[in-house]
């Protein structure tokens, strides 16, 4: 079995790929990481991961300048059913809008759109942007199989200034407050994506990682 981790120009690649290693090693599932750009790549991958760093309109032209890659994502992804994991703007990319200076198409996997975070909290305070650093995650669907293991309460660690907001409430797994509940990992289907980085959340992020590799949708 092997996973590939695409490499489009954007993300912490070599950090995620260590960290599924590590994941992997410590499940002893025996899958293989690998880093790729090659569209062909992607199309035999029998899982694919989708890290993401920077503006979601620069991650969408990085991915549509590869040849062949958003046709053979859509092809592992949606037609063949294989298991996705999009990490930060990696799982905000899968939204149908990102609205990040202007509005951009996404991939169309999981309706809903990439908008900013209200820069005021609910209870009137200003807040930091980003929303930087460690937070505490409340589970949703703690029955979903990638979620195994993670309660609410538990940390990640967080780096972003857009939230996705899900048109169906039942596609955002888990959330994290900051000012208001935003969502923290979404899903459907085989498809996953987290808002924090799991190869900087240390025991958190491992067990997600770890769960990933051996899912079975």
């Amino acid at each position: 079995m092997t996973t590939i981790v695409i490499d489009y120009g954007s993300g912490n690649l070599r950090s995620a790929a260590k960290a599924l290693e590590r994941a992997a090693a410590e499940a002893g599932c025996g899958e293989r990481i690998a880093v790729s750009a090659d569209a062909a790549d992607v199309a035999r991958a029998d899982r694919i991961v989708l890290p993401g760093v920077g503006a979601f309109a620069d991650c969408r032209r990085g991915l549509d300048e590869v040849p062949g890659l958003v046709d053979a994502l859509r092809s592992a992804v949606l037609d063949a059913g294989r298991p996705f994991l999009g990490i930060c703007v990696g799982m905000q990319l899968m939204a149908t809008t990102g609205r990040e200076h202007g509005d951009h198409a996404g991939l169309g996997w999981i309706d809903g759109a990439v908008v900013p975070i209200d820069r005021t909290g609910s209870d009137g305070q200003a807040l930091k942007i980003p929303h930087m650093g460690w937070n505490e995650l409340t589970v949703g669907r703690e029955d979903h199989p990638v979620l195994t293991g993670i309660a609410s309460g538990d940390h990640a660690y967080f780096v972003h200034s857009y939230q996705f907001v899900p048109a169906d409430p039942a596609d955002r797994l888990a959330t994290v407050d900051y000012g208001t509940p935003l969502a923290a990992v979404v899903g459907r289907d085989n498809l996953v994506g987290t808002q924090f980085h799991p190869e900087k959340s240390q025991a958190t992020g491992l067990r997600l990682l770890a769960n990933f590799l051996q899912w079975r949708p």
